[in-house]
């Protein structure tokens, strides 16, 4: 089997996990779990669902209690997409191809909808305890979920990165917003996936430093691709950070440096996996088709 057919694969069990965990779309306040579940369901790459699995995996996690975990990462995933497509933030009409929750819903129903995602993604992880997880384990990892989720994680890169908006970003300022904004909750995953198999203290830090650097790889790639490919390749709009005046990667380092590092990231992050031994081949695999992504 391929490296992408085992990420079709893996992406296909990580989809039926994170829709199982959905909320039924019923009652009162049905039109907020519609909006939350149509989010959700319009698709995406599951990526961080799937690396956390494959980091359980790595330290010898075999039970179902990271199910609950996964969907909550991408819970929260989402519902930082719904918010980021906001008016008031970067006034996005699509995503993943469909239109976005604000167009369909209002926005009113928008903002209560990624409120929902996000809250609602700690009531999913809180079920791993039925399922026999580790109590000390778990606490840790929620613990880890609301770190890298709140005002220490990604809601601080987007806030610097929302005041920035416009303005010239200095690049201590723009490395900060993508170790946060993106990377942290895929630092989430690693470390969320390593805790819950029991790893050590340090295994646990080196799986948080390989994370960070893929998440800076993965923002630097988004930049590329929003000035290099189309609507129909993205699923979204292009140019979308020229059209909001936003300083990038690319337009700090440019096209040729920006790929270039890219690749130099990913080979750091390569090499620190390796260094910690175990079935990592696929792991290994993901990060290298990151770099080579179009979408």
């Amino acid at each position: 089997m391929t490296g992408k057919e085992r990420l079709a694969e893996r992406t296909a069990q990580a989809e039926e996990i994170v829709k199982k965990y959905l909320p039924p779309a019923e009652g009162f306040q049905k039109t907020v779990l519609d909006a939350m579940n149509y989010s959700v369901n319009a698709g995406g790459k599951r990526l961080r669902p799937v690396m956390m699995r494959e980091c359980y995996r790595l330290f010898g996690g075999k039970g179902e209690e990271i199910e609950p975990f996964m969907a909550a990462i991408e819970m929260i995933h989402t519902s930082s997409l719904i918010h980021d497509d906001l008016p008031c933030m970067d006034n996005d009409t699509l995503r993943r191809g469909k239109p976005t929750v604000w167009v369909k819903y209002g926005y009113d129903m928008a903002v209560l909808a990624g409120d929902g995602l996000m809250i609602y993604a700690f009531e999913t992880a809180a079920k791993a305890l039925a399922m026999g997880a580790d109590p000390a384990r778990t606490a840790r990892c929620m613990g880890i979920l609301a770190e890298k989720t709140g005002i220490y994680g990604m809601i601080g890169g987007q806030t610097v990165d929302v005041e920035l908006t416009s303005k010239p970003i200095p690049r201590e300022k723009l490395d900060f917003i993508y170790r946060l904004k993106t990377g942290a909750l895929l630092e989430a995953s690693f470390m969320i996936g390593a805790v819950l198999a029991g790893a050590s203290g340090e295994e646990v830090k080196k799986v948080e430093e390989i994370a960070s650097l893929v998440g800076v790889a993965f923002q630097i790639q988004d930049d590329i691709l929003d000035m290099t490919e189309s609507e129909e390749v993205l699923g979204k709009p292009a140019l979308s950070d020229e059209k909001n005046n936003k300083t990038t990667y690319v337009t700090l380092e440019g096209l040729d440096k920006a790929r270039a590092d890219v690749k130099e990231i990913s080979r750091r992050a390569v090499k620190l996996l390796r260094s910690l031994g175990g079935d990592h081949e696929f792991l290994e695999e993901l990060i290298n088709m990151l770099t080579d992504r179009r979408n």
